[in-house]
Parts: structure tokens; sequence; C-alpha cells
């Protein structure tokens, strides 16, 4: 027997006054309601109730079960209404996870855009380049750059993150732009030390390894990477979210024959099925921002 359908049974057969007139309220049977409350009395071993032809009756026994049984009810009926609003409203502390050059340059104001749209909501931001366990350190959502792979969190695609082979315009000018990848492998390339170039590239050929790259500096800062591109160091392969606008006021060129496949930005976060309007609410909100060409591409 399900002891709180049971009780919910009988309080109503109180409220109401019979055992039909509960039914009809709860949309069972009478002989189901009254194999409830027969239950009850049997596991307490006492009657609840004095039953007439026309009336039931609380016995004392069964007037001091009624009162407990009614806070009872309303205590879970309040808990079951508290855990719904977390679900359905757009509240509560919202912990992300993003990687440290995105989340400088282009989480804040989507952020506060949000927080304003939703004054409810608090944010904890997290800005590391080391992929964070999200349910392990308790984090909502996880900002990730990349291919994704097969994984048992749930990956939705936010907006398209692209790439390009950019230099100063003193240093292709100095060095000529190359029109080949045996030619881009001598120029000095400004290495991202968690990335493999080769990769990155539509069309790298099977003949040139990472080993036939020239390269006398490395970082594993992008926006390192981009300022001693901008100082004519070498050539960069880096996001246009980094090198958008170094490009649009001429500090940066890009080299426009070697195509490259563009990742994209992608929300992680544990469960599809009862996700946390908190969580649905900013990813959504994140993918109209940023939309299917984002603002850092209009240079």
């Amino acid at each position: 027997m399900d002891k709180i359908v049971a009780m919910r049974a009988f309080t109503t057969v109180v409220s109401e006054g019979s055992f039909v007139k509960a039914a009809d309220k709860l949309e069972l049977s009478p002989q189901l309601i009254s194999k409830y409350v027969a239950q009850l009395e049997d596991d307490l071993k006492i009657r609840l109730l004095n039953r007439t032809t026309r009336r039931v009756n609380l016995t004392e026994a069964g007037q001091a079960y009624f009162d407990r049984c009614h806070q009872v009810l309303m205590d879970i009926d309040d808990m079951e209404n508290a855990i719904s609003n977390l679900h359905t409203q757009v509240s509560g502390t919202l912990r992300i996870s993003a990687p440290m050059s995105f989340g400088v340059y282009h989480l804040s104001d989507p952020i506060e855009k949000f927080q304003t749209q939703f004054p409810e909501i608090k944010v904890e931001l997290f800005l590391t380049d080391r992929k964070v366990d999200i349910l392990e350190e308790g984090v909502d959502i996880a900002l990730r750059i990349g291919h994704l792979k097969d994984s048992a969190l749930v990956a939705k695609k936010i907006t398209p993150i692209n790439l390009s082979v950019c230099a100063a315009p003193s240093y292709w000018d100095k060095h000529g732009r190359p029109t080949s990848f045996d030619e881009l492998c001598q120029l000095n390339y400004l290495r991202f030390s968690y990335s493999d170039p080769r990769s990155l590239f539509i069309r790298w050929p099977k003949h040139l390894s990472v080993h036939d790259f020239r390269s006398d500096f490395a970082s594993n800062n992008g926006d390192v990477i981009v300022k001693t591109a901008v100082l004519g160091r070498g050539y960069a392969i880096q996001p246009t979210f980094l090198t958008g606008s170094a490009i649009a006021n001429g500090e940066l060129e890009i080299l426009e024959n070697f195509p490259i496949e563009p990742l994209g930005l992608y929300a992680l976060y544990s469960h599809r099925e009862f996700l946390a309007s908190k969580v649905r609410h900013f990813i959504d909100f994140l993918s109209g921002f940023y939309g299917d060409e984002p603002y850092w591409d209009n240079y």
C-alpha cells in the first residue's frame, strides 16, 4: 500500500464528508477509497472513522490522526512545489566553467545581460583552460571549445569558432606570403602548446609532420601568442575571438589560402531530462547572443 496515497484518501473522506464525494474528487472508485482507509485502520490497529449510511464521523483517534495527516500532506505538497519551482523558475546560483581567454573577452557582456533579464540568478564563473569535471566539481555548465568527442555528458553547440592563419603585415612583407604548406612550414610558427596544427587544416599533406614546423616560441596562452604575432615575431593560428580586433585595426592580416575547419563553442551539462530552468535558459540565451555568425567575426 502507498501510505501517502492512503493518507490522502483518508483526509479527503474527512474533508468531503463521504466516501462517494472523496472518490469523485480524487477520481477513484468509492470501493478503492474504502479499501485505502480500511488498510490504514488495519495497519494502525485502531478505528479512524465511524461509518453510517449518510455520513462518516471521526473517532477520537481518527481526529488526532487526521490533524497529523493533514500537516504531513501539506509539508509534502510544499516540498514538491519548492522543488518544482527550482525546475521552472529562472533563479538560484548558476555555476559556469569557461576557457580563460574566451571568458575574459566574451562572457562578461552576455552574463550581465542575462542577469538583468533574470534578476533572481546569481552567477559563479570559473575561468580555466583545464577540463573541469562538472559532476565532481559541482559545475552546472562547462563551456568548451573544440571538436567534442563522445562523452557521458550532454553537449549543445552554441556558436562556431573560426580560426585563421595570421601575422603582422610587416612579417608577410619581410618573409613573403606562402602558397603551399611546405612554404608555410619554413616560416616561424608561434605555437599553441595544446594543439597540433596539422589537425586544424582541412587539407594537410601527409608528407609533412609536426616536426616540419619551424618554431622558436610556444605558449599555453592564446593572448600571448596573438600579441607576439602583432609584434612581428611570426605567424599564429588562433581563434578569431582573440584575433578579430587586431585584424580589424590592421595589426594582423589573414593568410586566406589556408582554410581551417571551424571549431565550436559547446555547452556541456550532465542531464538532458529534468534540466534545471536556469541552465536551459542560459544556454538558449548564449545561443541567441552569439548566433551563427558571432560578432567578433565582423572585421
